[in-house]
């Protein structure tokens, strides 16, 4: 089964430039609150990644959302320094170190 990940940004246009194309990966894009809520209402999120060029009230309400949403989704946020060009390597980089996330859970 894909892993669905949310990207978010301040912009499509940033999420969108990221052109992001992983096998076993559903990317989904949006850029605050009510993109998370429509995705959570279309199933299970795995992962999120939010860039740094929203508000920081806007970061807090998503993450708050999606914690709210669900309890096995992991929140990864991008730092403000790397700007909107180390976004892509940000994802690529949290993708990667997810292959295998979450660990298998051995059963009794």
């Amino acid at each position: 089964m894909a892993k669905r990940v949310l990207l978010l940004g301040r912009t499509l246009d940033v999420v969108d430039e990221a052109g992001l194309q992983v096998p076993g990966v559903d990317v989904l894009v949006g850029t605050g609150v009510a993109d998370v809520r429509d995705a959570f209402a279309e199933g299970a999120v795995d992962h999120v990644v939010m860039g740094a060029g929203l508000p920081l009230d806007a970061r807090l309400d998503v993450v708050r959302e999606i914690f709210e949403a669900s309890g096995t989704t992991t929140v990864h946020l991008k730092d403000s320094a790397s700007g909107p060009e180390g976004f892509l390597p940000f994802v690529r980089a949290v993708l990667d170190g997810l292959e295998e996330w979450p660990p298998e859970v051995a059963t009794s």
